[in-house]
């Protein structure tokens, strides 16, 4: 079952299109990976998906409603929906853990009560395994803790998608195993729908359950990484194994 359905969507700057006619769903309770190379669209898909940059055409479905752009209200609705994990963490360096991870249940949660937030946020850094960090500020932490810390942030409202720009980005290797491990355990236990862009080979092997490769404005591969020895395509194949050749 879906819990993104994207209908002849055309995206881009301006009159500019970057991607044109995209069809592709999203399954729920699985990680859905967008890969390409650098400047396929992999960003500006990601910016009209979690409803900052409107499409020129077309329709994305969200949780079976129809994501309106053009409504304040809507957007507002959506955003308390839907977690994102930005590609430099973006926590804030002036507040402590705690209140940046308190930051979304205080914007649409208002009217949760001091303890209810304290048990949610308390509960977040239990789960991204920084279990008593709350008075720490992102500056006092390494990269690896300040990505799980904006993970914990990105899913404290329980969130029906997260959606990860390049979340490894600037981790060794190491880390960043870790990182990986850490969302597959949070999609296999809570059943968490998870979007991510990334280019890391790596990641995509240890992480991807569904497959969207962009290349020249389109869908180039839509599947699961097993569908990956059947296809025929020989840039599919060159991008994946970075062995042979891409066609032109």
């Amino acid at each position: 079952m879906e819990i993104i359905r994207v209908r002849d969507l055309t995206v881009g700057y301006g009159e500019t299109a970057i991607l044109r006619d995209l069809r592709f769903d999203i399954p729920r309770g699985r990680i859905t990976v967008i890969v390409g190379e650098s400047g396929s669209g992999k960003s500006t898909l990601l910016k009209t998906l979690i409803g900052l940059l409107p499409p020129l055409s077309g329709s994305v479905l969200l949780g079976g409603r129809q994501v309106d752009y053009r409504s304040e209200e809507h957007l507002r609705q959506l955003y308390g929906r839907i977690g994102v994990l930005y590609q430099n963490s973006a926590l804030l360096n002036s507040m402590s853990l705690y209140d940046n991870i308190a930051l979304p249940i205080r914007i649409h949660r208002s009217d949760r009560g001091r303890r209810d937030e304290a048990e949610r946020v308390a509960a977040m850094l239990g789960r991204v395994g920084l279990q008593g960090s709350e008075e720490k500020f992102p500056y006092e932490l390494s990269g690896g803790m300040r990505k799980r810390a904006a993970l914990a942030r990105a899913m404290v409202l329980e969130p029906e998608i997260v959606f990860c720009d390049e979340p490894s980005s600037g981790l060794d290797p190491i880390t960043a195993a870790g990182l990986d491990e850490l969302l597959v355990e949070l999609c296999r236990a809570h059943e968490m729908t998870f979007v991510v862009v990334t280019h890391e080979l790596r990641s995509i092997e240890r992480i991807a359950h569904h497959l969207l490769l962009l290349r020249e404005g389109a869908i180039r591969f839509d599947g699961g990484l097993k569908d990956l020895e059947g296809s025929g395509d020989p840039y599919v194949r060159a991008f994946f194994l970075r062995t042979a050749k891409h066609d032109h």
